[in-house]
């Protein structure tokens, strides 16, 4: 396709589109309708590839679009460059979705041709994309996976990050990735100007309780951040803060030198037209319960073990025994989460997320230092119930 035809394209690329739709809506028969334009009757670029492929076939709602896109993988036109080129597979960390002039060793062929060991063809129940709009996309990689969009010539700004401002998780991402409109100082990009921290806890940021996340690695492409959380690197149930600073001692810059315009208001993209300034935006974090509950382990374990006549049976205060009120799920809580034990103060009765370390597994299990394993007079609790109080505490140990 020669230069001139390529840009000059308006009604080619229209019927391409058709085409695309067609096959998704009709199941790729085309049955009773006008013959359309053969597929790959577009240029191997980027906004092409996008207009053609992607945003009809791939970022559509309940696939790679928004918060609940599969593996985080957006592909909308904000977000499919930075989260394919140079980016790591979540299903296969060991190969690049999209490694600039290598089409056979990227993911995102070997979807489309479904190559892949893990996971089915994409796009996901639908007819597979044509060889020739497949070769596009070979073709656009084989030459270097080029953004040919036209930046910006305000100063850098953001114009994407997931995981989304403001969302709600329920597992934690792999890895948290920001987008920009124009090309990184890539050199700018570290771990001191691009930083997340926890809130501690309390799901509130600036009272000095904030933990920072160390990440297994920082990577970036031209126009892209990533903060690897692939690597050992565990995110608790929390709220958590990501910031890319604008400003201070070290910033985010584009090849222009100028600062990342990153105030954000909570659109994108960022900025106030002016150089300078720190993005700063949070997600939170609250993996689904996958034990029993604590009222459950009152019921079944606390309750007719524990707190019978004569042993746990309260009121707080009292020495041991009947101190260490467990008659109640409201009582069993008070008294034992985050509550140093009587006969070893230096360990917790229940540590949160660490049930090796509490009092009470090493009681019912018999590992305490001091005293019998309970419940006291009676038969070992089964493997199954302390299983279930394992984790619990693993959990959080919830109220």
């Amino acid at each position: 396709m020669t230069s001139s035809n390529r840009y000059n394209k308006g009604s080619t690329v229209t019927l391409a589109l058709v085409s695309v739709l067609i096959a998704s809506c009709s199941g790729g028969d085309g049955s009773g309708l006008p013959p359309v334009l053969p597929p790959g009757a577009f240029g191997p670029n980027l906004s092409e590839i996008q207009a053609n492929i992607l945003t009809p076939s791939c970022a559509t709602t309940g696939c790679h679009l928004g918060a609940g896109a599969p593996q985080g993988l957006r592909l909308d036109e904000a977000n499919s460059y930075g989260m394919l080129v140079g980016i790591a597979s979540s299903e296969e960390p060991s190969i690049l979705r999209v490694a600039p002039g290598d089409p056979n060793n990227s993911y995102l062929i070997q979807k489309l041709e479904g190559s892949t060991s893990v996971g089915a063809q994409m796009p996901l129940n639908a007819p597979p994309l044509e060889q020739a709009s497949i070769d596009v996309v070979r073709q656009w990689i084989t030459d270097g996976a080029i953004d040919d969009r036209i930046p910006s010539s305000d100063p850098i700004k953001v114009t994407s990050l997931s995981p989304i401002p403001g969302s709600a998780l329920n597992a934690s991402p792999a890895n948290i990735v920001a987008m920009f409109d124009r090309e990184l100082d890539v050199s700018t990009v570290n771990a001191m100007t691009f930083t997340v921290e926890a809130s501690g806890g309390d799901m509130t940021f600036g009272d000095g309780n904030e933990t920072q996340i160390t990440a297994a690695g920082i990577s970036t492409t031209a126009t892209s951040a990533t903060f690897d959380l692939m690597t050992g690197v565990t995110l608790a149930d929390d709220s958590y803060r990501v910031t890319l600073s604008g400003s201070g001692a070290s910033f985010i810059m584009d090849l222009d030198a100028n600062a990342l315009d990153g105030e954000f208001s909570g659109t994108f993209p960022s900025g106030d037209d002016i150089a300078g300034g720190d993005f700063t935006a949070t997600f939170s974090l609250a993996t689904p319960s996958s034990g029993a509950t604590l009222d459950e382990l009152q019921a079944s374990v606390f309750t007719p073990s524990c707190a019978v006549s004569g042993c746990h049976s309260g009121p707080t205060g009292n020495p041991l025994p009947t101190g260490l009120d467990l008659t109640t799920a409201d009582a069993s809580f008070a008294n034992l989460v985050g509550v140093a034990s009587s006969q070893q103060p230096a360990v917790l009765r229940v540590a949160t997320g660490d049930p090796d370390n509490s009092y009470l597994v090493q009681k019912i299990e018999g590992t305490a230092a001091s005293g019998a394993r309970m419940p006291l007079g009676g038969g070992a609790l089964p493997q199954a119930v302390i299983d279930d109080i394992r984790q619990w505490i693993s959990d959080g140990a919830n109220r």
